[in-house]
């Protein structure tokens, strides 16, 4: 396995992704759209997850495929991203059609960037506008680390940030990850130096400092971010991709799959205060020649991607006025 040519989520043909984020509020959106409709479905493994239209991908509801998927920030009210979104999509005749209704759907998850140093003075909900210029900015090539909806986002010692990774399997499929990483746990181990998703990466894409020499790791729990803030201010999520021929219920057994690249990128992970979500997409143009051993390699590239992900969600992030916690490369410079 190899990463695509782009090394991102976008390398899955028919994929393309836009960011959208103000400045000043310090928080973003972003998009995952597609040529056509796809199949997908969602797992949670966080104790604080914030969604819409998440119950339509669970394997026994009757819609088999959605128009986008929106991960944004802004807690709560970045959940309207999506309405902005199913705006866009409308005019452009995409949607589920009901007779003359056209109903875009429009699944989407958030995380918490409310105490981010932003400017939190609006009086209108500005994710729905942030939706829709995300939308409208779709496209196969989209920026790393502050940016959409990691513009906001911070790890427990540093700025998080929007990261994206893929790989090509052998047998042609190409899988792909795209996370908004705003964890409570530590993207490195203790000295902020090294990833803990350093065993994982290719070709120094997220600076080729590799694995820690020492041992006995993962016993400390430093944070800064809960020192600045708060403890339920959390949350991981993701969408991992192929272009392979899934179901809903392979969907969701990728995505299960694919938690497994939180936990090895992320040290505490899937903790009460997290909203760890992971989306999984499957555009369907690959079919699957033997189902389980094809099914069990998407899930493992999609961990493997989804690890590199965080860790150039981190790296890529860069410092802005105002931050509460400095960056990767400030702390390494």
């Amino acid at each position: 396995m190899q990463p695509g040519p782009k090394n991102l989520i976008t390398d899955v043909p028919g994929l393309r992704v836009g960011n959208a984020q103000d400045d000043a509020l310090k928080s973003g959106s972003t998009v995952l759209t597609a040529d056509a409709p796809f199949t997908a479905s969602v797992a949670v493994m966080g104790g604080a997850p914030g969604t819409r239209e998440t119950d339509l991908l669970q394997p026994d509801k009757s819609v088999a495929q959605v128009d986008a998927l929106v991960l944004s920030g802004g807690s709560a009210y970045g959940l309207d991203a999506a309405s902005g979104v199913s705006d866009g999509l409308r005019t452009m005749g995409r949607g589920y059609r009901v007779g003359p209704a056209i109903i875009p759907l429009v699944p989407g998850a958030i995380i918490f960037d409310l105490l981010s140093g932003g400017d939190q003075g609006w009086v209108e909900n500005p994710y729905r506008a942030l939706g829709r210029a995300a939308l409208d900015a779709a496209s196969e090539d989209f920026a790393l680390g502050s940016h959409g909806a990691g513009t906001g986002a911070m790890t427990a010692m540093m700025k998080g940030g929007l990261g994206s990774a893929s790989l090509v399997l052998p047998s042609g499929v190409t899988v792909g990850a795209l996370v908004a990483a705003n964890p409570m746990g530590s993207p490195c181990t203790t000295g902020d130096r090294h990833f803990w998703a350093a065993p994982f990466e290719i070709d120094g894409e997220f600076g080729g400092i590799g694995p820690d020499p020492a041992s006995g790791l993962g016993r400390a729990a430093e944070s800064r971010k809960i020192t600045a803030m708060m403890e339920r201010a959390n949350t991981t999520i993701a969408i991992v991709a192929t272009d392979a021929a899934l179901s809903k219920a392979q969907c969701q057994r990728v995505a299960w799959a694919a938690h497994d690249g939180i936990g090895r990128a992320v040290v505490p992970a899937h903790a009460p205060g997290d909203g760890d979500l992971i989306f999984a997409a499957a555009t369907g143009a690959q079919p699957l020649t033997a189902p389980d051993r094809d099914l069990a390699l998407i899930g493992h590239a999609a961990a493997l991607c989804l690890s590199r992900a965080i860790a150039r969600a981190v790296y890529h992030a860069t410092p802005a006025p105002n931050d509460l916690l400095p960056t990767w490369s400030t702390l390494n410079a």
